[in-house]
Parts: C-alpha cells; sequence; structure tokens
C-alpha cells in the first residue's frame, strides 16, 4: 500500500511538469497604444468612412458600395444623405479634445437623434403609406418606421409630430452637448461676425471710393494746363477762412475768461457753492457731459472651455468611505462642477460635530489625490457641508460671458463691477457703491492685476466720461498705463510717490467740496442730488495697484488720507481700489482694514496672510490663476469665486476705442501740491489749520536739527496722530522737507527766529500789496530760505 502511494506520487509530479508547459501561454502580449494615438486612428476611421459612404451613395465605390447605398436606403431611406457628414463632423470634433468630451451620454445622444430626425421625416412624408414607403426606401426607412409607427397609432398626426420633434431636439442637445442659453450666445456671436463683416465691408466701400476720387484728382491736375494752376488758390477765400477762424475764436474765449477773472479765486467758488452750483476743478463735465460711449461687446473676446471634474461618483464614494472610517457616518449630495473646483456636498448624521469634518482635510486629500482641499462647512443657507475638490482641467471665465448675461443687464446700479462666476456657475457681481471700498491682496501672479483690469473694464461698459472719472496709481509701472489717453482720467496714470499724496489730499479736499455743496443744497447723497439736478456730478474710482510701495515710502501720509477717505467718502460719490501683493500687518494696518470692509483674497503662502485679509483661514488653500474668496458686510462668509478674465488685447481694443472717440481733458490741480492741508479738517480741537503747540515743535525741531514724529512725542508728551498732524502742518509751512520712506526729514529754515519773522512779512506783504497774486512754487521757496532772510534783514 505504501508502495503504491509513493509511485502515485511520483507520477503525479512528473505530470505537474507537463501540465505547467501546457499552462504557459504562448499568446502575443496585448498592443497597448496610447490615448492620443487610439484617438487619432479613430479620427482617421471616421474620416475614411465618411468618404467611402459619399462615393458609394454616388456609385463610385463599387461592388462595396453598391451594397452600402441599399443598405442605407432601407434602413434610413431619404436621410442616408446625412450619414457622410455625420461621420466627418464627430470627427472633426474629436480633433479639439479640450473642447469636446466624447462620452457616453453623447452616444446615447446620437441614437435618440437618428431616430427622432427619421422618424419626423417618415411621418411629415409617409404619414399614409408608412410600411411601403420605408420598403421602398423612401421617407425615414425603416428606423423611421419603428418610431413613427407606434407614435401614429397611439398619439395621432398631431402629437406623434410634437414627440417626434421633441426627441430630435433632445438627442441634438446631448449629441453636442449644448442648452438654450448656449445657443443663444452663440446667435450673439454669430451677430458680432456679422456686424464685423458689414464694417469691414463697408470700410473697404469707402477706401474704394476716396481712391477713385483721388485717381480721378490727379488725373484731372495731369491734365491742366501750367498757367491755371494758381487759379487753384484764390486769394479771397483764403482771407475769408483766415477771419472766420481767428474771429470765432477770439468771441469764443471772452466770455470765459471774464467769467473766470470775475470769479475771484476760491472765495468765489465757494459762494456759488452755497448757491447751489457745482463748480468743479474743471472735472471736464461739460465737455463729455453729451457725449454717451457705448462699448461694443465685440471689443471681448468669448471663450468656451468645459471643466473637468474627473469620476464624481467614485469621489463621492472615497469621500464617503474615508469618513465612515473615521466613525462619521454621513448621506452623499450631488456634486457640482465649477470653473476651478467640483462641490461635493454631505449631510452628516444627527449628533456629528462639523469640526470633527473640517478636521479631515488632510485625510480627505490623501484619499482623493488631490490638494488642495477645502470644507465650507456649513454652507451658507443649506444644511449641507461642501467639500470642494480640484478639477482635472480648469475652465477660463471670460468677461464677456458675463458682460452680456441677464444678471449684468438687470444690474440696479451703474457702478456694478464683475467678480466672477460660483462653483454653481452662476455669475456674481457686486455693487461698488454699496462696498463702497474695495481691497484687494494676492501673491504673485494669483490673478490680483486681471482682477483688478476687469473692474476697470466692467464700469467703463456702464458709464461714459461725464459719469465716472478715475484716479490710477501704479508704482510698478506696468499694469495700468495702458489706459493712459482715455477719456475717463482725471490725470495720466501716477507712478511718484509724491504725486500718489498730492492726489489723496486733492480728493479729500474735493471731498469736503462736495460735502458742503450737499448741505447747502440739503441732500444726503450723490444719487439724490444728482437725480434733483442737471448738473451732475461724476464719480470718482481711486484705483491703487501696489500700496505697499506707498507704505513703505509715506506710510503716515498714505494712511492717514486713505483712512479718512475711507470713512466719509461714500456719501459724495469717491471709492477706493487697493490692492497689495504683501499682505503684512504693516501695508494692510488695523484702520484700513476697519475702514474697508469689502475684501478679495487670492491665493496667499500662508495662514497669517489669510488672516491679515479675511480675518480667517481659507485664502492659503486657493489654487491661483484667479481662484478668490470674496467678503463684504453682505456675506457673513467668503463666497469663492473664479474671477473673470480680460486678456491684454481686450484691454488695449477697449482703451483704443474710447481713445478714438474722445480725447482727456486732464486736471493738473490733482497731482499738484495742496495749499490748503486737508488733514487737519477732523482734529481733536478747534478745526483750524493750526496746534498750540506748533511753535514749540518748531523750536524742538530747529535744536535737535531733525525731524520725526517719535521725537515730538517724546518732547512735547503727545500721541502719534497729533505728532504727525503738526508735522504736516510744519511741512506745509515750508519748514521741514516732506517725508520719503525711512530717510529723515529735510530741515529747510535755519533758525526759528528768522522763520517766524520771514513768515509774518510775507503775510503781510499778501495782505497789503498783492492780495490776488498766486503764491510762488514750493520747489523755489525750498531752496531759497537763506536769500529771503537776507532781504528781510537789508529792508
Amino acid at each position: 500500500m505504501l508502495k503504491y502511494t509513493y509511485s502515485m506520487a511520483n507520477r503525479k509530479r512528473k505530470y505537474k511538469g507537463f501540465s505547467g508547459i501546457r499552462d504557459m501561454d504562448f499568446r502575443p502580449p496585448p498592443l497597448e497604444l496610447a490615448p492620443e494615438i487610439k484617438r487619432g486612428i479613430l479620427i482617421v476611421f471616421l474620416f475614411a468612412a465618411g468618404a467611402i459612404l459619399l462615393l458609394s451613395l454616388v456609385d463610385l465605390a463599387g461592388a462595396l458600395g453598391l451594397y452600402l447605398n441599399n443598405f442605407l436606403k432601407l434602413m434610413f431611406g431619404a436621410n442616408r444623405w446625412y450619414w457622410p457628414a455625420v461621420l466627418i463632423i464627430i470627427g472633426y470634433f474629436l480633433l479639439r479634445p479640450a473642447k469636446y468630451v466624447f462620452k457616453t451620454s453623447n452616444v446615447f445622444g446620437l441614437l435618440i437623434f437618428i431616430f427622432g430626425f427619421n422618424g419626423l421625416i417618415h411621418l411629415l412624408s409617409h404619414q399614409n403609406d408608412l410600411l411601403p414607403a420605408a420598403k421602398a426606401g423612401l421617407g425615414g426607412g425603416f428606423t423611421g418606421l419603428v418610431l413613427a409607427y407606434p407614435f401614429l397609432n397611439l398619439m395621432g398626426p398631431w402629437a406623434a409630430l410634437i414627440a417626434a420633434l421633441a426627441l430630435t431636439l433632445i438627442g441634438f442637445f446631448l449629441l453636442f452637448n449644448v442648452s438654450f442659453a448656449h445657443l443663444s450666445d452663440k446667435n450673439e456671436e454669430v451677430k458680432g461676425w456679422w456686424e464685423k463683416a458689414n464694417d469691414f465691408l463697408t470700410r473697404r466701400r469707402i477706401k474704394k471710393i476716396q481712391e477713385k476720387r483721388e485717381k480721378a484728382f490727379h488725373h484731372k491736375k495731369e491734365e491742366a494746363p501750367i498757367e491755371a494752376a494758381p487759379e487753384f488758390l484764390p486769394r479771397p477765400i483764403v482771407v475769408e477762412v483766415e477771419q472766420q477762424g481767428f474771429g470765432q475764436k477770439k468771441e469764443e474765449k471772452k466770455p470765459i475768461s471774464e467769467e473766470e477773472k470775475s470769479a475771484g479765486g476760491k472765495s468765489a467758488s465757494l459762494a456759488g457753492q452755497a448757491s447751489g452750483e457745482y463748480k468743479q476743478l474743471d472735472l471736464g463735465v461739460d465737455k463729455f457731459k453729451r457725449t454717451k460711449i457705448d462699448l461694443p461687446f465685440d471689443l471681448l473676446d468669448g471663450r468656451t472651455t468645459v471643466p473637468k471634474g474627473g469620476d464624481l461618483k467614485a469621489n463621492q464614494l472615497i469621500i464617503q468611505k474615508t469618513l465612515e472610517n473615521f466613525g462619521i457616518p454621513a448621506e452623499m449630495g450631488e456634486a457640482q462642477v465649477g470653473p476651478t473646483v467640483t462641490q461635493y456636498t454631505l449631510k452628516p448624521a444627527e449628533g456629528v460635530k462639523l469640526s470633527r469634518i473640517t478636521a479631515l482635510g488632510d485625510n480627505l486629500a490623501l484619499a482623493l489625490a488631490a490638494h488642495p482641499i477645502r470644507i465650507e462647512a456649513p454652507i451658507p443657507g443649506r444644511s449641507l457641508v461642501g467639500i470642494e475638490v480640484p478639477n482635472q482641467a480648469t475652465a477660463i471665465v471670460p468677461l464677456r460671458d458675463i458682460v452680456i448675461s441677464e444678471s449684468f443687464k438687470n444690474r440696479k446700479s451703474n457702478l456694478t463691477v464683475v467678480l466672477g462666476k460660483d462653483v454653481m456657475g452662476k455669475p456674481w457681481l457686486a455693487e461698488l457703491d454699496k462696498m463702497p471700498h474695495l481691497l484687494i491682496a494676492g501673491a504673485t501672479g494669483s490673478g490680483k492685476s486681471v482682477c483688478i483690469n476687469t473692474l476697470i473694464l466692467s464700469l467703463l461698459y456702464q458709464n461714459g466720461p461725464g459719469d465716472l472719472k478715475f484716479i490710477m496709481v501704479d508704482p510698478k509701472r506696468v499694469e495700468l498705463p495702458i489706459y493712459n489717453g482715455i477719456p475717463h482720467l482725471l490725470t495720466p496714470v501716477i507712478t511718484d510717490v509724491r504725486k500718489t499724496i498730492n492726489s489723496l489730499r486733492w480728493a479729500i479736499a474735493e471731498m469736503e467740496k462736495r460735502f458742503d455743496l450737499l448741505s447747502a443744497a440739503r441732500h444726503r447723497n450723490i444719487a439724490s442730488y444728482n437725480s434733483a439736478n442737471a448738473e451732475k456730478m461724476p464719480y470718482i474710482v481711486i484705483v491703487i495697484d501696489e500700496l505697499a510701495d506707498l507704505m513703505a515710502a509715506a506710510g503716515a501720509e498714505v494712511e492717514a488720507a486713505i483712512v479718512r477717505l475711507a470713512q466719509m467718502s461714500r456719501a459724495v460719490g469717491i471709492h477706493l481700489v487697493l490692492a497689495t501683493q504683501r499682505p503684512s500687518v504693516d501695508v494692510i494696518t488695523g484702520l484700513i482694514k476697519a475702514n474697508i470692509t469689502s475684501r478679495i483674497a487670492f491665493s496667499v503662502a500662508s495662514l497669517v496672510d489669510s488672516r491679515t485679509i479675511l480675518d480667517m483661514a481659507g485664502a492659503e488653500k486657493l489654487l491661483g490663476r484667479g481662484d478668490m474668496l470674496y467678503i463684504s458686510a453682505e456675506i457673513s462668509k467668503p463666497k469663492r469665486l473664479q474671477g473673470a478674465f480680460a486678456s491684454d488685447d481686450e484691454i488695449k481694443r477697449v482703451a483704443d476705442y474710447l481713445k478714438d472717440r474722445a480725447e482727456p481733458d486732464y486736471v493738473e490741480e490733482v497731482v499738484e501740491k495742496q495749499q490748503v492741508n486737508p488733514f487737519v479738517n477732523s482734529g481733536s480741537g478747534d478745526g483750524e489749520d493750526s496746534d498750540p503747540l506748533l511753535a514749540e515743535a518748531k523750536e524742538v525741531i530747529l535744536q535737535a536739527k531733525k525731524a520725526s514724529a517719535s521725537l515730538l512725542q517724546r518732547r512735547l508728551r503727545v500721541g502719534y496722530a497729533r505728532a504727525a498732524r503738526i508735522l504736516d502742518l510744519l511741512e506745509a509751512q515750508g519748514v521741514i522737507g516732506p517725508g520719503e520712506g525711512a530717510k529723515p526729514r529735510e530741515i529747510l529754515v535755519s533758525g526759528y527766529e528768522s522763520d517766524t519773522y520771514q513768515k509774518d512779512d510775507e503775510e503781510e506783504v499778501i495782505k497789503e500789496e498783492e492780495p490776488e497774486e498766486k503764491v510762488e512754487e514750493e520747489e523755489e521757496e525750498d531752496n531759497e530760505p537763506e536769500e529771503k532772510e537776507r532781504e528781510y534783514l537789508e529792508e
């Protein structure tokens, strides 16, 4: 028995070796091709099949073509002719994978379209003889018969036609991934192309007519005799033209100069304001009052891109399983694919703390192989938690799509600015007059400058030069100078720190003037004043592209001016848009944050920067390239948006269009040194342009031979605000020079007594001899203080 068992075991071992040889797979390895190669092969096959079918329908493909023609004739009837076009169109769409992705839903839509369209044609052409027509290869063939026969017997002719048409449209939408809104946008694009073509043809015709006239003129000129040449310039016509031109110019200038002389300086302008007439510092309102520049939408590009959110169902299962692994049962909701992120909603079980879900951000990122992930718990207005996962492919939000949308057309204010689209794909707008100021911060390349340009363009599309004026500041000199020359500018784009401070002081003086006017006219704000008066005040928007450079050069003055404007300028129509790429506490100070509640945060490097901008975390998890968080006084939680995009070419086209339609009317007083210091008006005391400690402060500065706020704080025992105000007064009187960042201020006088006598003497001369003479330029006063002292001593 043992011997038998041993022999059977050896036999099994021998057969085992042979069975292993028999089980070996001698088949060749599978052919692995890249997805691009597979796509290319499919495209070639579709184009070739379409061409062969077309040749078969015209009997140019031999026996195979005859067989295919008979088959298509029976199956599709007269509609067999569109099959070659269908195959070629599908191949064309596959050539552009970035704009069109062929999915299972498209195949399903193709089948519905085929049966619906063939059934519709069969019902329209052969309603009484459906079967004979299909056998003869007429109408929609047997595919049309499959749909037309039951529809006709169940619903009757009219209802059958409506049902077949509905199926055809449904199949079309599924096949091409389009909607009614998309078709309306395409209709607008077609209209734009048609208008461009008409403009091009019109210009061609005008050019041809001009060329014909020039040729005819030159031809006549060549044929004319030499003796007749002087007759082309008759003398009386020249004299008449000169008299008319110069006479008209002189007559037009006389009343203007008389009005300026009778105004009597600032006192007369204030009197005019008290009487209810608004005469601004020549803002060009009269020139552009009747000018309404309608910007065409064709200046902006319309780009259609489709975001890719990945496998939504698989991601939902991964999120649900990951939460269950940590003991958090949840019910998954819908998944909404936005331009940048896909938001997966879920409803946790009762008794689950939301802090447990928010603490699992890194675990969810690991499970989904996606970073960064933002958890919104809860979603405002909904009893759900949102988990935002970055898309595999993001979509661009063109500015044109929002400008032509219904929400923008139905806006309530002409100061509406375009921000972008939210996760649901809804356009997001904001009213600048309700903000009323905006702070933008983000790292380099996060989309900050693009956001500023979209804000400016959206305002230009709503307001003419007489309704809105800009003061643009760009210390970097690369972003905003493209707008130089548009009629909406009060002054060319400012790049100098001192001119920026002067423009802010001018804005404060203009604000005070407007408050006096509103008080005299008994109006609460600029909107009620403009609605009640024919002479309207334009809104003023001050755009500062890089706040950090200004704060580093003259932090105290810039901060004081910004805070004062932010506190009071809303009612008079002056608004601030500040941007910085360094969101630190020395740039975005506490006073600035307290007075500017509307903020936009782009991608930043750290959690500290996010808290500096938004007072909360979140901006450090943004993706960049326009991904933003927007918060305002009306929103309790930050709203995640994908910012609208406008390219450099679009900005240039809009700017050039405006430059061609009107010329700018710059106000030189905006960047000039202001004679009255605007910072003292809100001081703590008498409200005059003086301080009781001003003389003592002069003595302290001249003795110490340096000027700083900290020195005055120690010697005079005052606060920082009062010390800075005293420095501003001394600078206005010419005692010290302007602040230049970390550098010490320059002392412009040599002694306290001489400065006092000099000032008194100058005041007496101005009062007695020259009451209407203008004050000399400050630069000449700063360069010649010693010469003036010697003149006084000689007198």
